[in-house]
């Protein structure tokens, strides 16, 4: 076998880095505008003196190559900017869901130790009594005197920054205790940048729209360099709402913009309008991949088209589908890059070795923009990068196409009667059913041993289909130790602030409102 890419010299023509990629573009299109957000519009050129006047700010209070800068604030022009100086700075920047309690502010202080706290008014007193308990306390500034309409530079200071260093921190799992703290570099943001207009087929004329939070990867990988990359518009929304996201569109004439979790299905709970199929919006991208028939549905009424795919925060190079294929229900095949080509692969693998086409194990992926690990966890970090390949902890099936299906999560996997089953499976035959919106499978305690399987099933508006009707739908396509025992409809499903569904939120008691296979 030949040796993971990932171990291979990337080629390149110019070193990609997040100032880099940017700096082309200001370069390219100075005099071009690239950024909307509420009522104020920004070019290239203007963008570049913001983000220097925030460099600025940032260097005056001891930020420098290495440094680590917390930054926990609502989707603004002020935050965006300040993201980008202290990557030009090289600092390490810890991107903090700004809802988070001051104990869970307060856990990540005291892992990641920052130099600077970057905040705004309404998160100001959690983070500051988070901050007053870690050693050293942390300088604490707010993001309209870091980066704020009066803030501008004809140049920013000057920096060193190199590709493989470590750009940002992501929390992936819970902030309270010892989270798990994604280190990821320029390069992978830079080369995510590049590749997802590629990807998406997007060109200098189009306006990605965004209002996935600045704290994830997907906003700044995907939306914000990839429109940077391809000297595209970019409309920075300071949330997601489902009942205005579509008047949104046509206020900024965006194009495009990238939905997770639930937001699609959020999109078509709304009532139905004669021109929702009108707004200016071409594609979204989105994963994992709707049912087929409703994901027809979902381009028929929004006038879109919809290209899936999937990634992590540990490698935005991933799975999506490639030009000209629709191969529905996937997650596509390997991401490629525009200029380097062939540099990223999957596998499947199963007890350390591959599993036959059609089987169900874990998806590895080897490329250039693997994470450099886990923020001071070594033993957790050897667990998932080994011999230059991520054990994602997701499990897939690779069909005879070369595409890959997502089944669902390893540390989800239910064990019920002697057997392990992956609750996206059953989620995928609940969802299949035209009544059924969304679906969240767990493991619940069972009388006997291991778990029973339970389903929490939110209805599209309107319908009425009942447990019983659900049950015998998903039996004509799973297994029989597959098919939950209990089924419970409600009204919504807890999310996380990217839009996946929190899971832990779910209550694994039994209720009166649960529907029980075994007694009906």
């Amino acid at each position: 076998m030949p040796p993971p890419v990932s171990c291979f010299k990337v080629r390149q023509q110019m070193p990609r880095t997040i100032p880099a990629l940017f700096d082309g573009a200001v370069h390219a299109a100075g005099d071009r505008t690239w950024l909307h957000h509420e009522d104020r519009a920004y070019t290239f050129g203007a963008a570049a003196a913001r983000i220097a006047g925030a460099a600025w700010v940032l260097r005056d209070h001891g930020v420098v190559r290495g440094s680590v800068v917390m930054a926990t604030t609502r989707n603004t022009d002020a935050y965006l900017f300040t993201w980008l100086a202290a990557v030009r700075l090289g600092a390490l920047l810890v991107t903090v869901d700004p809802r988070s309690s001051a104990a869970e502010l307060a856990g990540l202080a005291g892992q990641t130790r920052p130099h600077l706290v970057v905040t705004d008014a309404e998160a100001w007193a959690a983070v500051e009594q988070a901050v007053a308990g870690t050693p050293p306390p942390a300088r604490l500034l707010s993001v309209d005197d870091v980066a704020g309409e009066s803030v501008s530079a004809a140049a920013p200071p000057p920096a060193e920054v190199r590709e493989e260093d470590p750009a940002v921190l992501i929390p992936t799992s819970g902030t309270t205790g010892r989270s798990k703290l994604v280190t990821q570099t320029h390069r992978a943001y830079a080369m995510a940048g590049e590749g997802f207009p590629y990807w998406m087929r997007l060109t200098g004329d189009d306006r990605l729209m965004t209002s996935l939070p600045l704290f994830h990867i997907n906003a700044p990988a995907y939306s914000m360099l990839g429109s940077v990359a391809a000297r595209a518009g970019l409309v920075l929304l300071p949330r997601f709402s489902a009942g205005g996201f579509l008047d949104a569109a046509r206020r900024y004439a965006a194009t495009e913009f990238n939905a997770i979790g639930a937001m699609l299905e959020m999109l078509m709970r709304q009532p139905e309008r004669p021109d929702d199929a009108g707004t200016p919006l071409r594609l979204c991208y989105t994963g994992p991949a709707p049912p087929r028939e409703r994901h027809l549905e979902i381009e028929r009424r929004l006038g879109i088209e919809i290209v899936c795919g999937y990634a992590l925060s540990e490698s935005p190079y991933g799975l999506c589908w490639r030009h000209g294929t629709r191969p529905f229900e996937s997650l596509g095949s390997p991401r490629q890059h525009p200029e380097l080509g062939e540099v990223n692969r999957a596998r499947v693998m199963e007890d350390g070795r591959p599993v036959a086409a059609g089987e169900v194990g874990e998806l590895e992926l080897s490329n250039p923009c693997l994470m450099l690990g886990y923020h001071g966890m070594p033993e957790e970090t050897a667990a998932v990068l080994v011999d230059g390949w991520l054990r994602t902890g997701d499990l897939v099936r690779e069909d005879r196409d070369g595409t890959y299906s997502f089944v669902g999560r390893r540390k989800e996997v239910i064990r019920r009667r002697g057997e392990n089953l992956a609750p996206g499976e059953v989620e995928a035959a609940l969802e299949a059913h035209p009544d059924v919106a969304e679906a969240a499978v767990v493991g619940v305690p069972s009388e006997l041993s291991e778990e029973e399987v339970k389903a929490f099933v939110m209805l599209r508006a309107g319908a009425s289909t009942s447990p019983a009707e659900l049950h015998a739908f998903a039996r004509t396509r799973l297994i029989a130790f597959k098919l939950p025992r209990y089924i419970e409809l409600v009204d919504e499903l807890p999310h996380t602030p990217t839009g996946r569904i929190a899971k832990h939120r779910l209550p694994l008691l039994r209720t009166q409102a649960e529907w029980d296979a075994e007694e009906s």
